[in-house]
């Protein structure tokens, strides 16, 4: 049972977020939201220790899913960056603020930048495309997130400072908007890049938030120096450009790790 632990684990954190949520917000919502995506998640890691292909995949599918088409279109929550600014403007902890408090801000603290590999809605449609390992060295225009990372918060900003009206309607349709601008683009770079993962890598304002968190995560993938022979393998799938086999947190592209599990899986040694 010892290898069963991980989705044990998992579960039992998002199940304690879940109903702590629960008794001190007093909204059974939340009972039902953290521990959905908790059954989710160990789920997928489940399947993974069956060696299930698709284990990943279906937890992007039934988190992700979830996310964009029950909160975000039939609640109209804004779960993206706007939404989280607003709530926080708002002075409110609901939604959007929860979401990224767990998800993306202290979170990451325990499982780095899991949210990108196995729950993110865009990343679920843009890793169908072609190129699940990168064709071609990393672009170096990473600051391009930081622009739309400023550019997200100015927007709300200017809202809040124009006193707008109906601003909760105006967030439902910032999200619409927003989730069809960020399919488009990230589907062009993908193409354009060769590379499924180009727009978290160079786009998505959220890697602000989750890369520096990640540099202190407790679950990530390190390599046994004695079982590798340093045959490449697992840097050539990893669409993240991360070198694993590197077990320092410095290592290249450390903080860039979304848990895909592709070196794990691939390494002809199990050293991973």
């Amino acid at each position: 049972m010892k290898k069963y632990a991980m989705p044990i684990l998992m579960l039992a954190v998002f199940e304690t977020i879940a109903i702590t949520l629960w008794l001190t917000k007093d909204n059974l919502f939340y009972l039902f939201n953290f521990s959905y995506i908790g059954c989710s998640i160990a789920l997928g890691v489940f399947l993974f220790i069956r060696k299930y292909r698709y284990a990943r995949r279906i937890v992007q599918l039934l988190v992700g899913f979830y996310m964009l088409v029950y909160l975000g279109l039939i609640c109209q929550e804004n779960m993206q960056i706007e939404g989280f600014w607003y709530y926080l403007f708002s002075g409110v902890f609901e939604a959007a603020t929860i979401h990224y408090a767990v998800a993306k801000i202290f979170g990451p603290l325990i499982f780095g930048r899991g949210w990108c590999g196995y729950a993110c809605w865009t990343a679920m449609v843009l890793d169908f495309l072609p190129y699940q390992t990168p064709a071609r060295p990393r672009k170096k225009i990473g600051w391009i997130r930081y622009c739309t990372f400023v550019l997200s918060l100015l927007f709300v900003s200017a809202l809040f400072l124009a006193y707008a009206g109906n601003l909760e309607r105006i967030m439902f349709w910032a999200f619409i908007i927003g989730n069809v601008v960020y399919y488009a683009v990230g589907i062009i770079l993908a193409y354009a890049f060769k590379d499924n993962r180009a727009f978290c890598k160079y786009i998505c304002p959220i890697t602000v938030f989750l890369k520096p968190m990640s540099h202190f995560a407790l679950m990530r993938v390190t390599c046994d120096k004695e079982k590798c022979i340093s045959c490449g393998k697992c840097k050539s799938v990893c669409p993240m450009d991360v070198d694993v086999t590197d077990n320092s947190r410095n290592r290249k592209n450390g903080t860039e790790c979304i848990l895909c599990m592709e070196c794990v899986r691939n390494c002809p040694k199990k050293a991973l």
